[in-house]
């Protein structure tokens, strides 16, 4: 989901339009399903347990903690829906993209974390900050983004490709 934001400028008068995003976490039906039984068995796990132990108190906070985030991320979730066919790099599109400084393409799914590997297919979180980099780029665009360590790393987006696309022609 995309949202015009409108700003001026109060020196000149002049509006910009800019582009932002709006994330959603974007799940494959597996990973839905996935989420589903995991928080199922959370829950099952939870009500069997009845200790005053130290460590099973911090346990079920722990537990509650994770259940807490399925629900925030099944509440909000956009489950299979792909986004149009338009190249341009969001959430449920598979990207390949290049770093400048290595010759080979990298191909990886944007979307949740939670999503499960049986495409054989990475996964990169829109949140993440080559996945905030890349939102919204189209092919042939250059990105910049810092790592961890502080050194800023360019990557070109070369393709972008629904989800379902990309199944279909693993299939």
């Amino acid at each position: 989901m995309r949202k015009k934001a409108m700003t001026s400028s109060a020196n000149d008068g002049e509006f910009e339009t800019s582009t932002t995003t709006s994330v959603r976490p974007w799940l494959t039906p597996d990973a839905h399903r996935s989420l589903v039984r995991e928080r199922a068995d959370l829950m099952r796990t939870e009500n069997a347990s009845g200790s005053d132990d130290p460590d099973s108190i911090v346990q079920n906070r722990h537990r509650r903690a994770r259940i807490r985030q399925i629900d925030v991320i099944l509440r909000d979730a956009v489950v299979g829906e792909d986004p149009p066919d338009d190249g341009i790099a969001e959430p449920g599109m598979v990207l390949t993209v290049q770093y400048d400084d290595i010759n080979t393409a990298e191909t990886f799914l944007l979307g949740s974390r939670d999503e499960t590997e049986q495409d054989n297919l990475e996964v990169c979180s829109p949140d993440s900050p080559l996945g905030r980099a890349l939102a919204g780029a189209k092919p042939g665009e250059q990105r910049t983004y810092r790592v961890p360590n502080g050194a800023t790393v360019r990557v070109t987006l070369i393709e972008a490709a629904p989800y379902g696309r990309f199944q279909r022609l693993a299939l």
